[in-house]
């Protein structure tokens, strides 16, 4: 078991002093300074690109430095891949979760550290090591024998957890780990948090939603370009000061707005109903416009971008997108002006083996060279254009996007429906927004009530599969969308 937390005059239980780490003339980090001790949660934070996956990488064994050095309770610490790390004692939490779904529960947390003899498992120690992780839980539910696969996102999120403890983890990195939790299971994971505080493990914990970081953090330390850009004790920071480190100079507003005057209807929907989500929709999206889906985990929002778009199957109902009414498939409605972003980037928004120019072009190669050909020039002239615009930190066009942090990618993807010069934007779960020479109509689901007050101009909420009506921020904050949400007889 770990060691019980130690007080503020023993060394560090990890840290990380003058790392640097480069990407062909890409600086990514530049004499990077982090520490964290025994029973410590240090909250790191900064803009998407601002250096927070690599730091964690090179942490994890993934990566390299290419200078500094790293201790572990005050002893040299330079892992060679993420298996060593992990038998070092430093496990890693990420947003995307790295289970073995055909496996069971015991066989997930103890994967790669397995109890063998004579090369052979012994299945009862792999069952009791497995047992005494989950007991810390206090989630019965969670069956040893149960296949992952099976389990929901919350308790597949503590079953990579268990496998940090199994592995007798003393740094534990959680990153963005509430991006798929709803606020019950999120809640929960706060409770944990404090247990494994408790227990003497110092938590490194990465998230851009800095109410969380109140909640759960001591410190915090901010990243911007590659650089430390501030940090101190949550207690003496207030939001605005943290978004200052982040960006760089006094944020007067956390979600600036430019002007935006709605005009003609370029997305309407009626009656839509899919299977088996969402039951019945409707509204109208208009040109200029910003219109957010709030809602909980479950109630439908995902479903119905999807039917919309196509990916999903539609029962009933009508979708109108500009002078086309009726059912689409997702090459139809490309043509028809309208592009999807994915909540699942790995998995449906990106294709991460290709290059970044690849990815933002594959939609619309058109305008790329004649009949269908690609020329090496143009294809880098587009890509590089908006590379630029979006700020995304990479070497060059032809990097792989599988390569990139998590934000970056995120920016290719947004990059690529800019680049097809949609008018509609389905955006699930985003974070950045949407700029273009003319007004664009977007539709945005996030589960992130501030900024859909922040940068939407009117906002439906979508409760067990019905979508409200849609109204004007103004006339709304969390407390009435969470109500909608629930629906007014869970809060009778």
């Amino acid at each position: 078991m770990p060691p019980a937390p130690t007080s503020p005059a023993a060394p560090p239980r990890l840290e990380m002093t003058g790392v640097c780490k480069r990407f062909g003339a890409t600086l990514a980090l530049e004499g990077v300074d982090l520490h964290v001790r025994a029973g410590e949660v240090l909250a790191l934070v900064g803009e998407n690109g601002a250096g927070k996956s690599t730091l964690m990488k090179i942490l994890s064994g993934a990566y390299s430095p290419d200078a500094g050095a790293m201790w572990l309770d005050g002893r040299p610490y330079r892992p060679s891949d993420p298996l060593s790390a992990r038998r070092a004692g430093v496990a890693m939490i990420y947003q995307e979760l790295s289970l073995a779904g055909h496996l069971s529960v015991e066989e997930n947390i103890v994967l790669g550290v397995e109890p063998t003899r004579l090369g052979v498992v012994r299945r009862r120690a792999m069952r009791e090591r497995a047992m005494e992780a989950l007991a810390v839980f206090d989630h019965p539910e969670i069956r040893p024998g149960a296949l992952v696969r099976r389990l929901s996102v919350g308790a597949q999120q503590l079953v990579e957890i268990g496998r940090a403890l199994a592995a007798d983890a003393r740094v534990l990195v959680f990153d963005e780990p509430t991006s798929s939790l709803n606020r019950h299971d999120a809640g929960q994971l706060f409770a944990l948090i404090d247990k494994l505080k408790a227990r003497g493990i110092a938590i490194v914990y990465i998230s851009h939603f800095l109410e969380e970081v109140a909640r759960v953090a001591d410190r915090v330390t901010v990243l911007r370009d590659g650089r430390v850009a501030g940090g101190g004790p949550v207690r003496d920071l207030a939001p605005e000061q943290i978004v200052a480190m982040m960006v760089g100079r006094e944020v007067t507003e956390l979600y600036p707005r430019s002007p935006r005057t709605p005009g003609e209807p370029a997305l309407e929907i009626s009656a839509l109903s899919g299977a088996p989500l969402p039951l019945a929709a409707d509204l109208t999206l208009h040109y200029g416009e910003v219109l957010g889906i709030a809602g909980l985990v479950g109630a439908g929002r995902s479903e119905l971008l999807r039917a919309v778009f196509g990916l999903a199957p539609v029962r009933g109902g009508a979708v109108r997108l500009g002078a086309y009414v009726g059912p689409g498939s997702p090459a139809a409605r490309w043509r028809q002006g309208a592009g999807f972003l994915s909540e699942d980037r790995k998995g449906e928004g990106l294709a991460t083996s290709l290059s970044i120019a690849d990815n933002m072009t594959l939609s619309k190669l058109t305008p790329l060279g004649p009949g269908g050909l690609v020329l090496p020039s143009r294809q880098r002239r587009a890509s590089e254009r908006w590379i630029e615009r979006l700020g995304i930190r990479c070497r060059g066009p032809e990097q792989r996007a599988g390569d990139l942090s998590g934000g970056n990618q995120q920016k290719i993807a947004v990059a690529r429906l800019l680049h097809h010069d949609v008018d509609v934007f389905l955006l699930d779960e985003p974070t950045r927004g949407i700029d273009g020479r003319r007004p664009k109509a977007v539709l945005m689901v996030s589960s992130y009530l501030p900024e859909l007050l922040g940068v939407c101009d009117r906002i439906a909420v979508m409760c067990r599969g019905r979508l409200g009506p849609a109204r004007a921020v103004g006339a709304l904050d969390e407390r009435s969308l969470m109500m909608e949400a629930l629906g007014q007889e869970a809060l009778a």
